[in-house]
């Protein structure tokens, strides 16, 4: 059954850019009520000037104060997004900086449990909550023992925080190697050389792009039959 998201209220954590912001584009273009949050307001301008139809609101969601004070003031929410990361953890373990690990840490997992304990008092029952993650939590590749830790880590959550929330739902979208900012450590060549080895390797041909993602998100906020779930959105590449 197809759901409309027309004036529904929707809070995308970490939209200012990458596949948060795909994201609400998508949504404001179904009339959604589309709050997008993120800690660079400069992002959070262009985000606005790009798509007119969505509200920026400046916070960091390793900060409760700011997320009790930002969801108390706002009125019941019918889905809530987080697609917050950051940018560290990946690399040999032997050789893996903890100090990264724990910084991977502190800019993924706890700012998205951070920001999920502060909503959930205003989500509406009918609603739903979507975590991304990313395929590292399970690939089993070399370099993504970091990134599977703290990937890994969110998703396990998952099926025990949709029994204790039950009826609201809530599942994760685990996307693969997706043409973002995330990648945007690297210079642009070697970029674009890494991008083309994942091309080849991944059974799709390509790598993703935020929309692809995007769509398996709004998929899951639309069917009301699914939570407690991982959906994969990797082109192939966990396999």
């Amino acid at each position: 059954m197809s759901t409309s998201f027309e004036s529904k209220k929707v809070i995308i954590a970490g939209g200012s850019s990458g596949i948060g912001l795909a994201t609400a584009a998508l949504l404001a273009k179904e009339k959604a009520n589309v709050v997008v949050t993120g800690r660079s307001a400069a992002k959070l301008a262009d985000a606005a000037k790009m798509h007119p139809g969505i509200q920026t609101v400046a916070m960091d969601s390793n900060n409760r104060k700011e997320l009790d004070q930002f969801f108390s003031s706002q009125d019941s929410v019918d889905h809530l997004v987080i697609a917050l990361s950051g940018a560290k953890g990946a690399g040999k373990f032997s050789e893996l900086s903890l100090k990264d690990l724990r910084e991977g840490f502190e800019g993924k997992f706890w700012p998205q449990l951070n920001t999920l304990q502060a909503a959930l008092p205003y989500i509406s029952k009918g609603g739903s909550i979507t975590l991304i993650t990313a395929i590292s939590a399970t690939s089993q590749a070399p370099g993504v023992s970091g990134l599977a830790a703290i990937n890994g880590a969110l998703e396990l959550m998952i099926p025990s925080i949709a029994k204790e929330i039950q009826p609201l739902r809530i599942n994760a979208v685990s996307p693969g190697v997706v043409n973002t900012g995330w990648w945007d450590f690297l210079p642009a060549d070697a970029k674009a050389d890494t991008f083309r080895e994942y091309a080849a390797y991944t059974p799709v041909g390509r790598v993703g792009e935020p929309e692809d993602v995007a769509d398996t998100i709004t998929f899951l906020m639309r069917n009301g039959n699914i939570t407690g779930t991982v959906i994969r959105c990797d082109g192939g590449l966990g396999l």
